[in-house]
């Protein structure tokens, strides 16, 4: 079965975020996504860690459900049906910054953290605080400790938990990060390295740029959203396929798929690739790279930006003020990379038969009207493939001419997916004939454009989110999308 998951978010008690990010909303908004399986988030934080034990019970096998009553949605109709109707259901999972120097530079490095238990929770963090860690601090607590040190706890209390490198690509907290991290992940985690089973892309890469990391071969390549915000969830996705949901499947999602999917060996002798069965990422769910905010290399002060081929023939000091530029996360990827593009041999086609590239809807069927493009390696067949959507929101809000926050997109944002069993379904196996009958052509005709990749993305840099548009050009938007730009990440 296909369970939908984004295990990176958020709770109230860290920086920038919205004060509506509680349990229950979560939940409601994870529903109306579609969502089967979401992180708690922030677990280490001691107030939420309080409001989770309230608020959520251990079902035994490593996952948790809400205890109340399912509520009714905030339209007052019952939520939209998911995949899980028992769900969605939540994983503990929190991430936490580790500030230290290391070769004569400071490295800021982000981990997630998924444990099995509320247990295992609590006694990371007693270990935690009594290295001097401030955890009530925020959320997203910074840690003095090293990657390796960091690895050492987690490892020495739960050697089943997962420790997972966040948006691996971020220039400023992230495992390759190039302002702050480094050139391999034995490098990061040392002795540690054979421990990290997965990496997460972030919001300004995607699965093939990751493809091109020899030492990622042998790592599952997971998505998710970082989301701030209920709006936010499920930006980006991991979509498992596992016989049960539960801890112990995911982890063999990773450990067993990422071995599976590096030995190439095994991959060219295998006859029927597509038809193995066994607790895996079944493909991921993905926001245009370019439309993340540190995508191409650049200064926003002085509003300069360069894609990979510019910066590596004009260096990366600021033409306009002379200080050095946020190095991008294509241009790092460039630096690191052991393989070309070209070398990966991605196919773009279209999903006629759900089964015949492991993709599945959320409602189990695609039909071809969808023709939803599918984008895979043909050079590593079991690399789980993935597909790439705009958020709802901001494609009703171009059909419609306004902002996303604007009440008219909001009331027809509630209809499409009360009507359709969530934003996912709408997205991905909706037939736009049924959309037509429920919204406006403009609508339908924006989402069949999104799914076939027909649509213009202005690449973000230096902390500027890239700019998305279905019709005409770039440009025109721009004006219309500074002030989206300040809302919550």
């Amino acid at each position: 079965m296909k369970y939908i998951a984004d295990l990176h978010i958020h709770s109230k008690y860290s920086r920038a975020v919205s004060r509506d990010m509680t349990i229950v909303k979560t939940w409601e908004w994870a529903k109306r996504k579609g969502i089967d399986l979401v992180s708690t988030g922030d677990w280490t934080h001691p107030l939420w860690l309080r409001e989770i034990k309230t608020d959520l019970e251990e079902m035994g096998n490593g996952i948790l459900q809400l205890k109340s009553k399912i509520p009714a949605s905030p339209a007052g109709r019952q939520n939209p049906k998911s995949n899980n109707d028992n769900g969605p259901n939540f994983l503990l999972s929190t991430e936490l910054s580790s500030i230290y120097s290391q070769g004569g530079k400071v490295r800021r490095i982000h981990n997630l953290v998924w444990v099995s238990s509320i247990a295992t929770a609590e006694k990371i963090c007693h270990e935690l605080t009594a290295k001097g860690c401030n955890l009530i601090s925020d959320g997203r607590p910074i840690l003095g400790l090293t990657s390796v040190q960091l690895a050492e706890l987690i490892f020495s209390i739960d050697p089943t938990a997962l420790l997972i490198p966040a948006h691996i690509w971020t220039p400023w907290f992230s495992l390759y990060g190039s302002e702050s991290g480094f050139d391999s992940i034995e490098e990061c985690y040392g002795e540690f390295y054979k421990n990290i089973y997965a990496v997460e892309t972030g919001l300004s890469s995607d699965p093939a740029m990751n493809w091109r990391i020899k030492e990622l071969d042998t790592r599952s390549i997971l998505s998710s959203s970082d989301a701030h915000s209920g709006p936010k969830l499920g930006r980006e996705a991991t979509v498992f396929e596992m016989e049960e949901l539960s801890y112990e499947a995911i982890g063999e999602a990773l450990t067993n798929g990422a071995m599976k999917q590096g030995n190439n060996e095994t991959i060219k002798q295998s006859s029927d690739l597509s038809s193995t069965k066994y607790n895996r990422i079944a493909y991921t769910i993905e926001f245009y790279p370019e439309e993340g905010k540190y995508h191409w290399s650049g200064h926003r002060n002085c509003g300069v930006k360069q894609n990979p081929a510019e910066t590596a023939k004009k260096g990366t000091i600021c033409p306009v003020c002379g200080k050095k530029l946020t190095i991008g996360v294509m241009h790092r990827v460039e630096q690191l990379a052991g393989r070309s593009e070209e070398e990966l041999h991605i196919t773009r086609g279209s999903c006629r038969s759900p089964d015949s590239v492991g993709i599945a809807s959320p409602t189990g069927i695609i039909s071809k009207e969808t023709d939803i493009k599918i984008i895979e390696s043909d050079t590593f067949p079991l690399r789980p493939p993935y597909i790439m959507l705009v958020p709802l929101q901001e494609i009703i809000a171009e059909a419609f001419g306004t902002a996303p926050a604007t009440q008219k997109v909001q009331s027809e944002y509630q209809k499409l997916t009360s009507n359709f069993r969530g934003e996912f379904s709408v997205l991905i196996d909706t037939p736009v004939s049924d959309i037509v009958r429920v919204s406006s052509g403009k609508v339908a005709e924006a989402i069949q454009k999104v799914r076939t990749g027909n649509i213009v993305v202005d690449p973000g840099y230096d902390g500027v989110f890239g700019v998305v548009k279905i019709w005409g050009s770039v440009e025109e938007k721009k004006e219309e999308t500074k002030k989206e730009q300040m809302s919550l990440f």
